[in-house]
């Protein structure tokens, strides 16, 4: 990860005052076996606000700074996220029909910029990730989405599982795109107000948003692999959606 390429914060009081300000903490390293009483106040910060981190020898915290650390080393994200609360009436407001793309998993830094491309060319209004077990958002990923990161709202939430609900209360069908069941990617009707979901390319859609997906897409596929990059996946089904809408 090109972490340089974020704002760094370093040194407890500093990362203390980041996150109290509001800033989003892209990425965290700790040093293996700090203590300390104002560490403990900065790992009461982390807790509550559920921040992302990893304990690592002091040596990597050394490669990425050479200033006094205390231990702490911190990566802003270089955009800020939405609430999927606000965002889903900010687009009935306007009077537009919701799209939304919801990322299981996709950790792969080129494939989330690669979907995020190709969800803001095609009028996506917003993309849902996990809060953890996904993709950084730094230099490589906004390369790859050629800057589209900063034109699509992008909602960081800590359960998938609760958003995906949020949405169906909220008057969204979500649509599970899987090789793993037999109803086809044109037989829904995308011009309601819908939200795609995408798995992970190891496997899929996790089995808990499985269980409470309002129906599935599957892609139809000629040759004898088994499926299509996540990526493009993504433009398959999307594009099926501008086409029906437009």
């Amino acid at each position: 990860m090109d972490s340089k390429s974020n704002q760094q914060v370093f040194g407890i009081r500093a990362i203390m005052e980041a996150i109290e300000s509001g800033k989003e903490i892209e990425s965290l390293f700790i040093q293996k076996g700090i203590s300390g009483d104002l560490f403990r106040e900065l790992r009461k910060l982390i807790d509550k606000h559920q921040i992302k981190y990893q304990y690592v020898p002091i040596e990597k915290l050394n490669r990425l700074t050479t200033k006094n650390h205390q231990g702490v080393v911190a990566f802003i994200s270089p955009i800020s996220f939405h609430q999927v609360e606000d965002l889903i009436p900010f687009i009935y407001e306007k009077g537009e029909t919701p799209l939304l793309l919801v990322l299981d998993r996709i950790t792969d830094v080129r494939n989330f910029g690669a979907i995020a491309r190709t969800a803001e060319c095609a009028g996506v209004h917003g993309i849902i990730i996990p809060l953890k077990e996904s993709a950084a958002i730094h230099s490589d990923s906004i390369k790859t989405s050629a800057g589209a990161l900063f034109k699509i709202p992008v909602c960081r939430v800590h359960s998938l599982k609760k958003a995906v609900e949020y949405m169906q209360e909220s008057g969204l069908q979500v649509i599970g795109c899987s090789e793993k069941n037999d109803e086809s990617m044109y037989t829904v009707d995308y011009t309601v107000p819908t939200a795609v979901v995408l798995g992970s390319e190891e496997d899929g859609i996790s089995n808990e948003l499985m269980r409470i997906l309002d129906r599935f897409a599957k892609i139809p596929l000629m040759g004898e692999i088994e499926s299509l990059n996540v990526s493009v996946a993504a433009g398959v089904v999307l594009y099926e959606a501008v086409r029906q809408r437009s």
